[in-house]
């Protein structure tokens, strides 16, 4: 029916219809051409051209819908991989966090540390040097000390020497020797 109505409508729209003079005549270029172009639409027809054209059509698109869905497949393959490195970027951004926060209070542990040590260091260093003071005040006292008795023991010989006779030196000297025997034997 479609191909007969394809037919009907060439003929009628053709230029031959608005030629001047008798139309069935092979002098007339309009009738000529009508009846080759008639011609042709029967050749096109007898051919099956437009079952090739459909056929080909279908098959073009049948690849185009084969290809959308390659290229839906590929763009769900592609969310999923999308959504897989948002995921693993939030999760290194958790962990980075985390790193940052470890890093932190390690580091306000060290100051901290660092505070104590230098608060232990300053403490020994004063009582090291305070127990330098105070030997070397020991040492001034017994060096005072010392020089006072090699001082005094000058001045009583000096003393002794002048008042003492010899005699009275004997004497003395014996009675240390025999304390000296009473206390070690």
């Amino acid at each position: 029916m479609t191909r007969l109505s394809v037919f009907i409508l060439s003929v009628i729209a053709s230029p031959a219809v608005a030629a001047s003079g008798p139309f069935f005549t092979l002098y007339n270029t309009n009738f000529v051409v009508s009846i080759a172009f008639v011609c042709f639409i029967g050749v096109i027809l007898y051919l099956r051209v437009p079952a090739m054209l459909a056929k080909m059509l279908d098959a073009r698109a049948d690849t185009i819908k084969a290809e959308l869905n390659e290229a839906k497949s590929l763009r769900d393959e592609a969310k999923a991989l999308l959504a897989s490195y948002e995921k693993k970027q939030k999760d290194v951004q958790v962990q980075a966090d985390r790193i940052i926060e470890s890093a932190k209070s390690e580091a306000a542990a060290a100051a901290e540390q660092a505070k104590a040590d230098i608060v232990s260091s300053v403490a020994r260093r004063i009582a090291a040097a305070e127990e330098q003071i105070r030997s070397a005040e020991a040492s001034a006292v017994k060096e005072v000390r010392d020089q006072a008795i090699v001082i005094a023991v000058g001045a009583a010989r000096d003393i002794i020497t002048n008042q003492m006779t010899a005699a009275e030196g004997n004497t003395l000297i014996d009675d240390s020797i025999s304390q000296v025997d009473k206390n070690f034997h």
